[in-house]
């Protein structure tokens, strides 16, 4: 059985820059025992792009 943890990562209103470095927050988890699965971007809001993406990863229960 696995566990899920979303990590949100919030981008910039100009720009759409993210908030955090995604490498940093990859390389935090990993060293917590975390698995990456994927980067999920939503569905786009009113201006044509995301606001956030997902950070998704998976460890053994």
């Amino acid at each position: 059985m696995h566990e899920y943890k979303f990590v949100k990562i919030n981008l910039s209103a100009f720009g759409r820059k993210p908030k955090e470095d995604h490498h940093e927050v990859i390389e935090k988890y990993a060293k917590e025992g975390w698995r990456l699965v994927q980067i999920f971007a939503p569905a786009t809001s009113g201006y044509g792009s995301a606001n956030h993406y997902e950070i998704i990863f998976e460890k053994q229960k």
